[in-house]
């Protein structure tokens, strides 16, 4: 096997991270939608938590993302 061939073996390999975050968002958001939906009044609580959890899945996903890119082009 080349080195090429790794690269871009390795970089799709880094790249599966960014999937378990889109697994992740949907299921944070989800959970919103459930508890706004079951109990209104609790949505001014519950929504600052959710954006926290959003942002720290999504940072996962551009590491993930920025580790498959080094991988690819470094």
């Amino acid at each position: 096997m080349d080195l090429e061939s790794a690269r871009m073996i390795g970089a799709g390999l880094a790249a599966i991270g960014v999937i378990g975050a889109g697994v992740g968002i949907g299921s944070i958001f989800s959970s919103l939608i459930s508890t706004v939906g079951r109990n209104p009044s609790v949505q001014p609580r519950v929504f600052p938590f959710a954006m926290i959890g959003f942002a720290l899945v999504e940072a996962v996903a551009l590491y993930a993302l920025l580790i498959s890119f080094l991988v690819l082009f470094l």
